[in-house]
């Protein structure tokens, strides 16, 4: 299948107008006062891969838990992994095949190795384990209903997946009744039913976020009792994001109202709303510092805002809108794809995946 390799171009399909600038933030939060140091994001040229694919897009991009790793997932069965410390030529990825039947749509990497990761595909209903030294799949889980988000705790041995469905179930690792071997299983959730778009683990392990995007609150579990702890207003229209910034100071949600907020966890009060995109939100990370959050939205651009300011600081252009965005686990680079907008009388859409920041 051919492929190319490409710097992005600024002015990709339509014309992208910079974020409105709010109010001078607090002259504490800034970073002169703080003596933080902001990288030159408008100084950074992405890099953009690009595969024909005319029925969809990438949809989902991860960095592996060292850094040195990127994969993606959508426009096939393949799983396209890259080292872009090495090269970023659409070609010189690895790709993983034989275990998935259909499309797959989802990456996520154990938070404790860096050559184990899984994948999911709605299609096919299941859940394939890999060990990226590997070019053949370690295990196969499959699903009742079609997986649409995973994640992992952090201690690499629960994953917490969403389905289409909007339900909430949960596989675990280890032995089961005379077993010799650890692998995945069902687990067994007490009987409860949750339901969500987006799980995620909190950085002990021991609670977890959710997310409904019919719904305008998020919820905070207790796990593995699964009880309610928190339920806090965060958006109108329904939450369709959340992250938790790494340090443990904020949780951040994003929703239909293309607003971002920002939750003091020691208070679970809204502190911050960030306004800058002028779409609804898909996805939002935090970098590995926490200064810098990156908004993904149906807009063709990522932007990048001041964690403690709210400030925009630089909107990435892009070929399309992106379903997913995430932050290098140590770096100040950022990860996204999607799709080319389709336009009447212009070249066929492709898939694309980009990467931008320091080096890139």
């Amino acid at each position: 299948m051919a492929s190319t390799s490409q710097p992005t171009n600024p002015n990709v399909e339509e014309e992208i107008l910079p974020p409105e600038r709010p109010p001078s933030p607090a002259p504490h939060t800034t970073f002169a006062v703080r003596g933080v140091h902001s990288p030159a994001f408008a100084s950074f040229r992405p890099r953009e891969m690009r595969f024909p694919s005319t029925h969809q897009g990438m949809n989902h991009i991860a960095w592996s838990c060292d850094g040195k790793k990127v994969g993606a997932v959508g426009i096939d069965r393949i799983v396209r992994v890259w080292n872009p410390e090495k090269s970023l030529e659409t070609r010189s990825c690895t790709t993983y095949t034989g275990g998935h039947i259909d499309d797959a749509d989802y990456i996520a990497w154990n938070p404790t190795h860096p050559e184990l990761f899984c994948t999911s595909s709605q299609k096919d209903r299941r859940v394939v384990f890999w060990d990226g030294r590997q070019s053949r799949p370690i295990q196969h889980v499959p699903l009742k209903f079609a997986p649409a988000q995973l994640n992992y705790s952090p201690d690499g041995k629960t994953i917490m997946y969403t389905t289409t469905s909007r339900q909430v179930g949960v596989l675990t690792f280890g032995k089961e009744g005379e077993e010799t071997k650890e692998q995945w299983h069902h687990a067994d959730m007490g009987g409860k039913v949750l339901t969500a778009s987006t799980a995620t683990f909190n950085h002990v392990g021991d609670g977890i976020v959710l997310t409904h995007q019919s719904e305008s609150y998020i919820r905070i579990l207790d796990y593995p009792g699964l009880n309610v702890i928190q339920s806090t207003p965060a958006h109108v229209g329904g939450c369709v994001a959340a992250a938790l910034d790494p340090r443990g100071r904020y949780l951040a949600s994003g929703g239909h109202d293309s607003i971002v907020n920002l939750f003091d966890l020691s208070e679970w009060i809204c502190i911050r709303t960030i306004t800058a995109c002028d779409h609804a939100i898909n996805a939002i990370s935090f970098s590995h510092d926490g200064e810098f959050i990156a908004i993904a939205n149906a807009g063709s651009y990522i932007d990048i805002c001041a964690v403690e300011t709210g400030m925009p600081l630089h909107r990435i252009p892009a070929s399309g809108p992106s379903p997913t965005v995430s932050w290098h686990p140590s770096k100040h680079i950022v990860a996204y794809c999607g799709q080319t907008r389709y336009r009447e009388g212009g070249p066929p859409p492709t898939a694309w995946v980009s990467l931008c920041g320091p080096g890139m």
